[in-house]
């Protein structure tokens, strides 16, 4: 295994246990044990290393030298914990046009983890509760099609982690949002 594919194996590796270990804080255990697993895959884990670099998605890089990141399109159709993924068209027949669906918020709730998560592994020892959100905001005006509430839920999780810490998140997330 050459360098680059042995860094991209570790780093989604180290990864996917971090968010299986922040989702079992939160009690989702089947999503953490299942969590990113087509990473591994060929399609996927290919192009990962390929376009490795360590400190940012390889799909960002596959998509700049491309136009597309075909691993993104693979990942983001298996993994229900990405908006993306719950995007469909209108139920009504007179407008044919997509739409972001509302996603169950245990996906909702794996979703933020697996943010926090890719941060962390990203900034290292430079990670702070607020670069999460800060990522979000970014890109937050192009996401048109995220559902509003979903994008609620999303805004106000983020923004507590902020505000408020990774211990009472976490907390909330699992006593109140999920009702655990």
């Amino acid at each position: 295994m050459n360098e680059k594919a042995w860094g991209h194996f570790k780093t989604i590796t180290k990864h996917k246990l971090m968010v299986m270990k922040y989702c079992f804080r939160i009690g989702l255990y089947k999503q953490g044990l299942l969590h990113d697993l087509s990473k591994y895959s060929p399609t996927e884990f290919r192009a990962g290393c390929r376009y490795y670099q360590g400190n940012r998605s390889p799909n960002n890089a596959e998509r700049e030298d491309t136009g597309v990141s075909l691993a993104w399109l693979h990942h983001k159709g298996r993994n229900k914990h990405h908006f993306e993924y719950w995007i469909d068209y209108s139920v009504k027949p007179s407008d044919r046009v997509i739409e972001g669906i509302q996603m169950p918020r245990e996906y909702v709730a794996e979703m933020i983890m697996d943010r926090i998560c890719a941060a962390k592994v990203y900034n290292g020892k430079k990670y702070t509760n607020d670069q999460p959100l800060e990522y979000y905001l970014k890109s937050k005006d192009k996401m048109w099609f995220i559902h509003k509430e979903t994008k609620r839920q999303m805004e106000f999780l983020l923004t507590m982690l902020a505000k408020e810490g990774e211990r009472k998140t976490l907390s909330y997330i699992r006593h109140v949002f999920l009702g655990a």
